[in-house]
């Protein structure tokens, strides 16, 4: 995945849409984990993701190469510059949002396993002198996917 662009001007403005539609997406993502509805942000995580892959392929190739955007006008560099910083912004919103999310779901996981655990707690089996023995006779399997 590139950007086809057919000089510098081009790919700055290819640039500046990728990196403010990146920023909207992540704002729209960050308002649902932080509006505790992580689950609605699912449908657009795939597409986030492809959005991110992509800035992040043409943010290594300009700055391998910054010659691809030198001869855009000042103002476009500078406009580019502005989503970037604005890019940035909304990423660290982001973060901090989805490790919020990220803490109080898993603590909801962790509080539902307990609760399962101490319901349902009995002998596991007998030990010596054929006494019951106490323990957590159940399994209970959990994955990254709240």
């Amino acid at each position: 995945m590139t950007l086809a662009a057919i000089d510098a001007a081009d790919r700055v403005q290819q640039l500046i849409a990728l990196t403010e539609q990146l920023t909207g997406r992540l704002a729209e993502e960050a308002a649902l984990f932080e509006a505790r509805r992580p689950q609605d942000a699912a449908a657009g995580l795939e597409e986030t993701g492809r959005l991110a892959n992509l800035y992040r392929h043409e943010s290594m190739r300009v700055k391998a190469n910054p010659d691809l955007v030198a001869g855009a006008p000042k103002a476009m560099r500078l406009q580019l510059v502005e989503a970037t910083r604005a890019f940035e912004t909304m990423l660290e919103r982001h973060s901090h949002a989805l490790a919020a999310a990220k803490a109080i779901t898993e603590g909801l996981v962790q509080t539902v396993a307990r609760e399962v655990a101490s319901a349902r707690a009995a002998g596991t089996g007998y030990g010596p002198g054929a006494r019951a023995t106490v323990g957590d006779s159940r399994a209970v399997a959990l994955n990254k996917q709240a």
